[in-house]
């Protein structure tokens, strides 16, 4: 089978394409003919070593397709399903072993294409909204790259729960996307100061949270945008890692908060897994939850997938079809 290997971490050009063994699955897992793989920061961080991976690897964490074959005796999965996840390291192949709890089933009304673009990047969203920060009916929320794949699901799901969603943008056609989505206000930092605009916005009271995957480019002021007893959420670092910060800093501004979360620790279980996908999946079918697909590529462009989104020239969400 054809799979994108990395030998070496580095830029996109680390990617290759290459013929490799069928991989069987053990106990336990299941192997998924893909039929759409997601593409997400978190597999750049991979290639570039800044999220260590054993060395060669295929990168990728999130597809959907059909299970071909189990390993053992499985209950809740079996060959023939459509099933989608994230969190499995791999998934830039033509087939790829995945842990069965990981799995979850795509109605037949939800294509690969759209399960594919929502289990990680939606997983992501929910618990952000739900879980780190639980949105209530009056806050308000500041939502940087308002118009990435998270960006535009996580204005929607911030809406849904109540907030009133500012979103940062780097042009006018991402800030129609993300206004579209639902957002509120929309800030151009490429144009002004958003921790300036934040200000006027709420007359100096500042917002209950920043959702912040920019990271070191963002962070500083991220933390000046909050209102006393605020909640900075790190979940990216798109710009680079955020350096050390002196908890004074925090009490010094208002008792602020800041954490800096990853998704595996809110899906811990099949339970978690499937509580936050079967939501999200009915969202999309009864259309309450919109998804934007940027681009699909074939699975040999990798590469062009990957200088895309690190060079910010999508809005929405990028697929590798096998």
């Amino acid at each position: 089978m054809k799979a994108i290997r990395i030998q070496k971490v580095g830029g996109p050009e680390a990617m290759r394409l290459e013929d490799v063994a069928v991989p069987e699955p053990g106990p336990g897992e299941a192997r998924i003919r893909m039929e759409a793989i997601g593409v997400n920061f978190i597999d750049v961080y991979h290639r570039t070593g800044l999220y260590p991976a054993p060395i060669p690897f295929t990168p990728g964490m999130e597809g959907a397709g059909v299970i071909d074959a189990v390993g053992g005796n499985l209950e809740d999965v079996r060959v023939g399903d459509r099933v989608a996840y994230a969190m499995s390291l791999g998934s830039y192949s033509e087939q790829s072993i995945v842990e069965a709890w990981k799995l979850v089933p795509v109605p037949e009304v939800i294509d690969f294409r759209q399960a594919a673009a929502v289990m990680l990047q939606g997983m992501t969203a929910h618990y952000l909204v739900h879980s780190t920060f639980p949105i209530q009916p009056g806050h308000t929320a500041l939502i940087h790259a308002a118009a990435g794949g998270v960006g535009l699901l996580l204005v929607q799901i911030a809406k849904r729960a109540g907030a009133k969603v500012f979103g940062t943008v780097s042009t006018e056609a991402k800030a129609k996307a993300a206004k579209a989505a639902g957002a509120d206000e929309i800030i151009l930092y490429t144009q002004s100061d958003f921790e300036a605009e934040v200000g006027k916005i709420t007359d100096g009271r500042g917002v209950n949270v920043v959702y912040d995957s920019v990271g070191q480019a963002t962070y500083e002021k991220s933390l000046k945008c909050l209102m006393p007893r605020g909640m900075l959420v790190l979940y990216g670092n798109a710009s680079g890692p955020v350096p050390p910060i002196d908890p004074l800093l925090l009490s010094s501004q208002g008792s602020l908060f800041l954490t800096r979360p990853r998704l595996n620790d809110y899906c811990q279980d099949r339970k978690e897994v499937t509580e936050r996908s079967n939501e999200l999946l009915s969202w999309i079918a009864s259309g309450d939850l919109n998804l934007t697909i940027e681009r699909e590529l074939p699975l040999k462009e990798a590469a062009e997938a990957h200088r895309l989104l690190e060079g910010r020239q999508t809005s929405g969400k990028l697929l590798l079809i096998p």
